[in-house]
């Protein structure tokens, strides 16, 4: 569905992704894990138009998309729900969700209302905060909020960036289930781009470490949990630990 061929981008002189290659196919939960400063962000942002790539190619349904920025991107179905949220504090819950088809109002009026319906059912927080300023909401009811507004732009492949970043680990559990949800009975094919390494991989199909702008380990998720080196690296396990043990329940 999503074809990415050794990617290099730079912000000024820094090069921050030095040749990235992965397929993502379609109606899977991808996660691309990591430290801080791997790049992960700086990934998503050029998947999504908002980085223009030094070097490489990106292919959307065998379309190359490398070069077409924010608003041809999204139009043809990826859209980005970034790091922080980013919702607009002042506007309702509401106007937050609607914002998010914006691009299809033209062409698809008749079927944004049905969709906001259908997202408010699948959040019944937001339901009952509808006419709420977006900036009262708490860290967790505004992740959700961004799930949302992203969802409103009936995307084919929804990334997101962080979504547990500042969030308690029960609202944590709650996200990645919808994550999985939206896969599962949606067919929503999802980037999912986390420090949470745990979290992530728990909800994922397959996975990618991130490291210093390359992907240095990829499989299955399963796979990257019984890892002894992801291990060592995100769950504390010695080298001594994931020696003598060939699978660690995590």
């Amino acid at each position: 569905m999503l074809k990415v061929e050794n990617l290099h981008t730079y912000h000024g002189f820094l090069h921050v992704l030095e040749g990235i290659d992965f397929e993502l196919l379609e109606g899977e939960l991808l996660a691309i894990v990591g430290s801080n400063g791997a790049g992960k962000s700086t990934l998503l942002g050029t998947l999504a138009g908002v980085y223009s790539p030094k070097e490489g190619t990106i292919k959307y349904k065998d379309q190359d998309i490398t070069k077409d920025g924010v608003q041809k991107v999204v139009s043809k179905g990826i859209c980005l729900v970034p790091e922080r949220r980013q919702i607009f504090s002042s506007l309702s819950v509401k106007d937050n969700l609607l914002l998010g088809s914006y691009h299809r109002y033209r062409k698809d009026k008749k079927s944004i209302e049905q969709d906001y319906e259908n997202i408010v059912e699948m959040f019944p927080r937001l339901k009952q905060m509808l006419d709420r300023s977006g900036g009262l909401l708490s860290g967790g009811e505004q992740q959700m909020l961004a799930i949302g507004r992203g969802l409103m732009a009936k995307p084919k492949v929804l990334m997101l960036d962080e979504p547990s970043l500042g969030l308690a680990p029960l609202i944590v559990k709650d996200i990645m289930s919808i994550l999985r949800k939206l896969c599962d009975e949606m067919g929503t094919t999802i980037i999912l781009v986390e420090q949470n390494v745990k979290a992530a991989l728990k909800v994922a199909d397959r996975a990618c470490v991130l490291a210093h702008g390359k992907i240095v380990i990829s499989g299955t998720a399963q796979e990257l949990l019984n890892n002894p080196k992801v291990q060592e690296a995100y769950f504390g396990k010695s080298s001594k630990q994931v020696e003598n043990k060939a699978v660690i329940p995590l």
